[in-house]
């Protein structure tokens, strides 16, 4: 029996009021996922535990079969561990954003998307005017980056506040704060004045794109997880493709072999079809493939109803039709959101999440639709969610 588990970032959400009522998973046109959900059974998962932000990092490593309450530590060690970072003991990390901020407000928390190479040569200035010894900067794919602090543990005590939870927001009012915030709001506002002339800023206004006017700091950690390695848990060799530093770092974590698919990246520019068909040759080595695609995510950071409804559709058309195609009656497919990005509120929620198991051996459950609606109609919930994978494996 073969795997897969495809994950479609932030695809669930909530009921847009301007539409109708609908969600964009109903908004869609899925004909893949509806024919899949006719034949298998659709249901709700509980990927982030009460009280747990609604993080990806929290609700993947769900979906991964681990719960999140026994080995989350923080995000960035594990972006840190995809970008190679070795960091020791009392070295603190945080996830370091590219940000526009106009009027006081938090206008893009990815700088316009900025692209990986212009993030690059900012990170590679920031490094050259602030960086030393216990200052660096780690580029990462397009705003993802890193900063390691030396001999700054208390940093790892303040509090901060993710760029993209405050879209349109007084940024005054959500700076870092507290215990160790200090040297976090000096590395903030120095970035601002060296940002402002940057020749990487000055072609993006030149070409009408939004500039990065400083970075933003969050997701401080100093300590990575101890995930035990997926085939001991689950008894299955593994593999995965994203275009993201999370996910791969969580699959290095576990055990996952990462694969290398040309034209895999974080938006809608991603070969959704490279990406679908890469996965299923790997199936030839591996007993399960997981697929993280980030498009609908961003689309729903950006407040894009059309954006994310448009990745919804070409992950149907381009990677669940293959899915479909492949390994008739030898495998076992789950689809599933991590957490819901509503168009309306662009940041992630805590929800439950729809589910899709088709394959060999999964019965129907009434289930029409990959949908919240439908997947709630079934009655079938796995709380917790990180218990869904067994579902998909019959453990």
């Amino acid at each position: 029996m073969k795997y897969c588990v495809l994950i479609m970032d932030g695809s669930a959400g909530l009921p847009i009021p301007e539409r109708g009522g609908k969600t964009s998973l109903e908004l869609a046109r899925t004909p893949n996922l509806d024919a899949m959900a006719v034949e298998g059974s659709v249901g709700l998962s509980y990927n982030v535990p009460p009280g747990m932000d609604p993080d990806s990092a929290v609700a993947c490593m769900s979906i991964f079969g681990y719960y999140p309450r026994t080995y989350y530590t923080g995000r960035a060690p594990i972006e840190a561990v995809s970008l190679g970072i070795d960091f020791a003991p009392g070295e603190v990390l945080f996830r370091c954003n590219p940000v526009t901020v106009k009027d006081g407000k938090m206008v893009s928390h990815s700088a316009g998307s900025i692209s990986t190479e212009e993030d690059h040569l900012l990170m590679a200035t920031l490094n050259e005017k602030l960086g030393s010894d216990k200052v660096r900067f780690y580029p990462g794919v397009g705003y993802r980056n890193i900063l390691k602090l030396k001999g700054a543990e208390d940093t790892a005590q303040a509090v901060c506040t993710p760029p993209h939870d405050i879209p349109g927001k007084p940024v005054a009012d959500f700076l870092p704060r507290g215990k160790g915030s200090e040297l976090l709001g000096k590395l903030m506002a120095s970035s601002e004045a060296i940002f402002k002339d940057h020749p990487v800023n000055k072609k993006r206004l030149a070409d009408g794109k939004l500039p990065a006017t400083g970075i933003w700091l969050f997701w401080g950690s100093g300590q990575a997880p101890a995930l035990p390695a997926f085939k001991e848990c689950y008894g299955l060799k593994a593999a995965l493709t994203s275009g993201v530093d999370l996910l791969r770092g969580l699959g290095k974590m576990t055990g996952m072999s990462i694969l290398e698919i040309p034209g895999v990246t974080d938006g809608p520019d991603n070969d959704y079809a490279g990406q679908a068909q890469g996965a299923l040759d790997a199936l030839k080595n591996y007993d399960i493939v997981v697929i993280h695609i980030e498009a609908p995510d961003e689309a729903g950071h950006a407040g894009s109803v059309e954006k994310k409804i448009e990745a919804i559709e070409r992950i149907d058309a381009e990677v669940v039709s293959r899915l479909r195609n492949s390994y008739r009656g030898e495998m076992r497919v789950l689809t599933i959101s991590d957490h819901p990005t509503p168009v309306k509120e662009r940041v992630h929620t805590s929800d439950p999440v729809p589910f899709l198991l088709w394959g060999a051996g999964i019965g129907a459950n009434g289930g029409r639709r990959f949908t919240e609606l439908e997947a709630k109609k079934t009655g079938l919930v796995v709380d917790p969610g990180y218990k869904t994978i067994n579902e998909l494996i019959g453990k």
